[in-house]
């Protein structure tokens, strides 16, 4: 640089002397300040508003419900007490003891587990395979079984009972008559009563409860079975995969979640089915045919222990309660993953 470019750059410019250090940096002074409440308008409160009857609604069907059930099983309520002419005496765990040490409630545990088993084992296998044979069908007969499907679903449950009673009915049913011509011993099937062995009239049970629950899983599995990606299964069956090795390594790893979570929904319905042992019982089934749910009304109405029906029905949630725990897991998971 000359002299002349060093005349007229003109003199230097003072530097503002840096700011002294407080401790703080201009950030956190900022953030130490008040700062204004920020306020709620009409616009960002509306969809609660829009979800407060909803939550009023689920709150008085099944939150106070289950609160009134919780308060009963520490009570010993009886009838005076549920009418309002005496006071509950409250008894501690004394109704959960004589519960867990009866040896009916505890046989009528296992029967219940062992019903749902059966159940679920069925309808989920069944409905798998429904599934896997509706991807091979035409397109016309797929919406027939379709329609099928779902008018058998929306069938209400009074109706399909009905249609069972008349099926399985020891005179005029129709089981009866087709296994009489099928084996041609009309004496032993004709007049058969099937609900003298419990054995038997679970069968009949078990087949009602497959038979309703299926169309829902079939039409979850096969929507499933759609989104497996056609291109992979094809360049498995090109590297030499046979048909259950595709099935196995390309096609169940796609719909194993969706098949979790419609078997574990199957376990909570099936564990609490109430309906079609009532009704296929004529509204008073025996002991025997007793599941938890029955056994819960039993002991509540028909022997007049409220409390003890109450504490078996929190029993019963309590049971169920890991499963929907491991439901609401796998339906997290799924979200994550998509």
């Amino acid at each position: 640089m000359t002299a002349a470019d060093t005349q007229a750059a003109g003199p230097p410019v003072p530097v503002p002397d840096a700011p002294e250090k407080t401790g703080k940096s201009p950030s956190t002074q900022d953030a130490a300040g008040p700062r204004p409440k920020k306020r709620r308008t009409k616009g960002e409160l509306l969809p609660y508003l829009l979800i407060l009857p909803a939550i009023l609604a689920i709150a008085a069907v099944y939150v106070y419900p289950l609160a009134k059930t919780v308060i009963m099983s520490f009570q010993d309520l009886g009838r005076a007490a549920l009418w309002g002419n005496a006071e509950a005496e409250w008894v501690g765990f004394e109704q959960f003891t004589v519960i867990l040490g009866d040896a009916d409630f505890w046989w009528v545990v296992v029967r219940t587990i062992v019903f749902m088993t059966v159940c679920v084992v069925l309808t989920m296998g069944l409905g798998l395979l429904i599934a896997l044979m509706m991807l091979r069908l035409s397109t016309w007969v797929r919406l027939t079984l379709t329609v099928a499907l779902v008018a058998a679903w929306s069938m209400p449950l009074m109706v399909a009972a009905s249609v069972f009673r008349w099926l399985s009915d020891s005179d005029y049913g129709l089981i009866n008559t087709l296994l009489a011509d099928i084996t041609g011993n009309e004496d032993k099937w004709l007049g058969h009563n099937w609900f003298l062995d419990p054995i038997q009239g679970f069968g009949i049970i078990m087949i009602l409860v497959v038979w309703g629950a299926i169309p829902f899983v079939v039409i979850t599995l096969y929507a499933a079975l759609t989104q497996v990606p056609k291109e992979l299964e094809e360049a498995a069956a090109l590297d030499g995969a046979s048909a259950f090795g595709v099935y196995r390594f390309v096609t169940w790893p796609v719909i194993k979640p969706v098949f979790i979570m419609v078997a574990t929904l199957s376990v909570i319905w099936d564990f609490n089915v109430f309906g079609q042992i009532w009704l296929l019982r004529g509204n008073k089934p025996e002991p025997e045919y007793e599941t938890l749910g029955l056994y819960s009304f039993s002991k509540a109405f028909e022997s007049t222990s409220f409390s003890q029906g109450s504490a078996i029905a929190l029993i019963t949630v309590l049971l169920l309660s890991g499963v929907a725990v491991y439901y609401l897991r796998q339906l997290i998971k799924t979200g994550e993953v998509e």
